[in-house]
């Protein structure tokens, strides 16, 4: 790549975002009340001695004080000819990687609700969590998780192996850390229905 941006950090809790700037800095946006969308848009780059404009992926967050902007990492765009007209995004845009800015993207645009997330949606969810909004997700996981394992338990009915309908959280935490938070909640949560469970 000829040139790598800054990233900002993403911690999002249930009601909140953080974005941690490239300069230490927190930017910290309530979530009630927002709408989200996306676009495409374009940002000027400077490499070297010459200026691009290359392609992004543009969060919006729209309904508090001012539109908050999450973009995409422009060197992993494609060069934009000057003949294409896209929105600019704006220089005070946060650049997050390309995995947070689709697991933030999909979450905000479902309307931010675990209940509507798959175990996989909640794996890429727990990567960008706070470390208190993880525990909650590794509990709304293990739910998930013996819902999906008891219900299929028989012999016409497939696998009911609970560490089976866990991989994509594990294999999550394998290289995150938030998602390791997760996965630590979710196991503990599933021991203790199973107790729960073998005492009937």
């Amino acid at each position: 790549m000829p040139f790598r941006t800054a990233r900002a950090g993403v911690h999002l809790e249930s009601d909140e975002l953080l974005l941690e700037m490239p300069g230490g800095w927190m930017r910290r946006h309530r979530l009630d009340g927002i709408e989200a969308s996306t676009a495409d848009g374009v940002v000027a780059a400077k490499h070297e001695a010459r200026v691009q404009r290359r392609f992004v992926r543009m969060l919006i967050l729209e309904g508090g004080t001012a539109p908050v902007v999450v973009i995409t990492p422009p060197e992993q765009g494609a060069v934009a000819p000057n003949v294409v007209r896209v929105p600019e995004a704006p220089p005070e845009a946060a650049i997050v990687d390309v995995r947070a800015w689709e697991a933030l993207a999909e979450w905000l645009l479902s309307g931010g609700r675990l209940s509507a997330c798959s175990i996989a949606d909640l794996a890429r969810l727990a990567c960008i969590a706070t470390p208190q909004f993880a525990v909650v997700i590794g509990e709304v996981a293990a739910q998930r998780a013996l819902e999906l394992a008891w219900g299929t338990t028989g012999p016409l009915r497939g696998s009911g192996d609970i560490d089976t309908q866990l991989s994509p959280l594990v294999n999550a935490a394998r290289s995150s850390s938030r998602a390791s938070e997760a996965l630590v909640s979710a196991l503990a949560h599933i021991a203790g229905a199973k107790r729960r469970r073998s005492r009937f």
